[in-house]
C-alpha cells in the first residue's frame, strides 16, 4: 500500500518558502530539497494557491505565503492537498453474505470517524509558525545545508 506523503511535502514546501526567500523558488529548486520532481511541487502549489494558502506570480519563481505563519493551520495545508480524503479506510472488499464482515465495517467506521474527528482537532491546532519554530529550534547549534 502506498501512503501519501502530499501533507508532508506541501508543509516542506511552505517552510522551504518562508525560510528561503531570497533564494531561487522555482519548482525544480523545491522539487531537490524534498526529493520528487519538479511537476509534483507544481501540483502542490496549485492546490495551495487554490485554498488561498500561497501567491505566485505567472513566469517568475517567487511565491511566497497568502497568510501569516500563525494563520496557517496543519488541517489547512490537509485539505487543501487532501480534500476530504480519510486518515483511516476501511477495506469494503468483503463477503456482503458475511454478517460479521458486514457489521464490523459499520461498527468500525463510527470509531474510524472518532479517530478522524480527533486528528482534525488537533491538526487545528497546530500552525506553520509552530512547525518552523519547531524546524528552528533543531537546527540552531547546526549549520543549514541546502545542497
Amino acid at each position: 500500500m502506498k501512503y501519501s506523503t502530499k501533507l508532508s511535502d506541501a508543509i516542506h514546501l511552505m517552510a522551504f518558502i518562508h525560510i528561503n526567500p531570497k533564494q531561487d523558488l522555482s519548482s525544480s529548486t523545491i522539487a531537490y530539497s524534498i526529493r520528487t520532481n519538479p511537476s509534483h511541487v507544481r501540483q502542490l502549489m496549485m492546490a495551495l494557491r487554490k485554498a488561498g494558502l500561497l501567491n505566485s506570480s505567472q513566469g517568475q519563481a517567487k511565491p511566497y505565503l497568502a497568510k501569516p505563519l500563525a494563520s496557517i493551520t496543519l488541517l489547512d495545508v490537509y485539505l487543501a492537498v487532501e480534500g476530504q480524503k480519510p486518515l483511516l479506510h476501511l477495506d469494503n472488499n468483503i463477503n456482503p453474505e458475511c454478517n460479521v464482515g458486514v457489521n464490523i465495517l459499520y461498527t468500525l467506521q463510527d470509531y474510524y470517524q472518532r479517530v478522524q474527528n480527533a486528528a482534525e482537532s488537533e491538526m487545528q491546532k497546530i500552525t506553520l509558525e509552530d512547525i518552523i519554530q519547531g524546524f528552528y529550534q533543531r537546527v540552531k547549534n547546526q549549520p543549514l545545508n541546502w545542497d
